[in-house]
């Protein structure tokens, strides 16, 4: 069979998703091959540009290297580069590099941010169409409130703290608040009055945020009354200046920052390819996603217009959009290799979710759910999560939850309580002091008469004693350690009562978690450890790892394995009753030490990191910043 070449252009939400799932679909299939190419070598989460912006997340944070997204699918080549032109009649793709031949091209180029020519928009004010245009934008922000804290001339102070967005869609909503969440950071690190930094939405039409149904709208605009953002409506920008804006009623509104997120259109580079093209530049498709004289062309995403609706308006430019339009070209191109007939474009859109900041969001759901607050921020979060689940990519789903809520040096959902950016330090004493119980614990059990590397069996299980159990068990546990229940031969000999407390009190006898093994523990460990050659092999291996569980401690090395091992062996320990109260602390202690204590004073500063490198070399392979078919693999 000769071999088939799909190139899908655009490493975008539709692109990747065409991509990924053509991959999966065909990976058994040798005579395939599928071509990504994008002139950049990472996929870039879009809809999270006002993060970035707002210095929320770290500027990679929302960058996720397209080779590495592909690294276990060997039919996918990623190219980094610019596509110039398509050669419609040679089906070749024609690169700034080379060009590529395809049976199958899907183009999924996105759109760009639309001015409609207002002056002075590209030479004085700022888009957010970009991971580049989101970096230039938080250090103008940064730069500017610098300038305004030291400005003596009150006009001029104002247009440096005075923050303008234009437009009040997705965008627009996102990036204000978001902006305002940052306020408070940026004015205590340049010594200002919080109050002095003002954030202005401007919106043409009467009403803002007219993407959301009105009940939900109006919440947010109450949340933007209560945050004391001001909302100027019917008010449109005529002309930017350096230092000022021109209004539509012949007024001036100081800023040297304006935000523009007033409409999109497609990108200019689809002006090239000699599509027809409809409202905002879009290129326009027939029902199954395809160029209406070439069936072998699919366009997805924003840069295609299907008038699926009547309106004339065509399917909304957002990820679920791009995703529908990703899937209709997969089926279609799939169903064209197999001979079956194509089938139509169906948008799949579930509600629309926009969040005011990291804290709070409106949603409309299923056209039956209206969310606010900490429940619509957490939907927002789940749809990005479940996109990284549609494209199989649990390494980067794995990194967006660490961007989002742990590595976090702002407020988050959780307005910052699970940052892992706490000072590790305080949990220093702590896991010195875990790691010596392990090994004071240990020392009884490796030397002298109560060493449980003889062959004198220490576990008080009863079913290893058949002659004499319970006396038997009595005498084992005489050895048990202070982690693992030590002295528990006190317990049966004291005349004192064992008194439940969660520190040791004189004249008193701690008492047990458990004073006997739960009957499902019972069967579970029975079969684990069956007989006494078993559980002597059982008890020297247990007290080998205690030793290491208490070194790794002391030294900080793998403190997260080591601390997850500690709460798990003390859990193990109740459940055997071989446990106190008093000695409790150690499970909360070991999950205390897993939040990266080994990086103060311990190896782990430097083997984590080390150890992620190359952990993620050997899977992914290297990042690179340019890749290419004999750089990909």
């Amino acid at each position: 069979m000769t071999q088939k070449n799909i190139v899908v252009v655009g490493g975008g939400f539709g692109g990747l998703y065409t991509a990924k799932h053509l991959a999966k679909k065909l990976k058994k299939n040798k005579d395939v091959k599928i071509t990504l190419i994008d002139k950049h070598s990472y996929f870039t989460y879009m809809t999270e540009l006002h993060e970035v912006a707002a210095n929320r997340v770290d500027e990679n944070a929302i960058q996720y290297d397209l080779n590495r997204l592909f690294s276990r699918r060997k039919n996918v080549d990623v190219v980094t580069d610019e596509v110039t032109s398509i050669n419609k009649k040679d089906k070749k793709v024609v690169t700034k590099s080379g060009s590529f031949d395809y049976d199958y091209l899907v183009l999924s180029i996105g759109a760009e941010p639309n001015d409609f020519g207002t002056p002075g928009v590209k030479e004085h004010g700022f888009t957010l169409g970009s991971w580049d245009e989101a970096v230039k934008l938080k250090r103008h922000v940064i730069d500017m409130v610098r300038r305004g804290a030291v400005e003596r001339d009150p006009e001029i102070r104002k247009s440096y703290l005075n923050f303008v967005v234009v437009g009040s869609g997705f965008t627009g909503t996102e990036t204000i608040g978001e902006l305002r969440a940052w306020r408070d950071r940026l004015a205590a690190e340049n010594k200002l009055d919080p109050e002095e930094i003002v954030f202005t939405m401007m919106e043409m039409a009467p009403t803002i945020m007219n993407m959301l149904d009105r009940k939900d709208a109006a919440k947010a605009e109450r949340y933007f009354e209560k945050k004391n953002i001001r909302v100027m409506k019917s008010t449109g920008v005529t002309g930017v200046h350096e230092d000022y804006v021109d209004l539509n009623d012949g007024s001036t509104f100081p800023t040297r920052t304006l935000i523009w997120t007033a409409g999109v259109k497609a990108s200019s580079q689809a002006a090239s390819f000699g599509f027809e093209q409809g409202r905002a530049g879009r290129i326009l498709v027939n029902k199954q996603s395809q160029v209406p004289d070439d069936k072998s062309i699919y366009v997805i995403g924003d840069v295609s217009f299907i008038d699926e609706d009547g309106t004339g308006k065509g399917q909304p430019q957002i990820v679920q959009g791009a995703e529908s339009g990703g899937a209709c070209a997969v089926a279609n191109i799939l169903a064209d290799m197999n001979g079956q007939p194509a089938v139509d474009f169906k948008g799949k859109y579930q509600g629309f979710m926009v969040s005011l900041g990291p804290v709070y969001g409106v949603a409309y759901l299923m056209n039956t759910f209206h969310l606010s607050g900490f429940f619509a921020t957490l939907m927002k979060h789940l749809i990005n999560m479940l996109y990284f689940a549609q494209i199989y990519s649990g390494y980067n789903l794995f990194h967006y939850i660490m961007h989002e809520f742990f590595r976090i040096k702002g407020t988050n959902l959780f307005r910052g309580n699970i940052s892992r950016y706490g000072n590790v330090l305080w949990t220093f004493p702590t896991r010195i002091l875990l790691g010596m119980m392990w090994l004071v614990d240990c020392w009884g059990k490796v030397q002298g008469e109560g060493s449980w590397f003889t062959d004198k069996l220490r576990l008080p299980f009863t079913w290893l004693y058949p002659a004499q159990a319970t006396s038997a068990a009595s005498g084992a546990a005489e050895t048990t350690s202070a982690a693992s229940g030590a002295e528990s031969s006190a317990a049966t000999s004291s005349s004192v009562a064992p008194k439940f407390g969660l520190s040791y009190e004189y004249g008193h006898q701690p008492m047990a978690v458990f004073d006997t093994m739960p009957q499902w523990m019972e069967s579970i460990t029975k079969v684990m450890v069956p007989n006494k050659e078993v559980a002597l092999a059982f008890q020297k291996g247990m007290t080998v790892v205690e030793i290491m569980l208490g070194l790794f401690l002391v030294i900080g090395f793998c403190t997260f394995f080591a601390g997850a091992m500690s709460a798990i062996f003390v859990v193990i320990f109740s459940l055997s009753g071989m446990f106190y109260w008093v000695n409790i602390w150690m499970f909360i202690a070991g999950i205390a030490v897993m939040n990266g204590s080994g990086r103060a004073f311990g190896l782990d500063r430097r083997f984590v990191p080390w150890l992620q490198r190359k952990l993620g070399k050997a899977r992914y392979g290297v990042e690179r910043s340019i890749y290419y078919p004999d750089s990909s693999k």
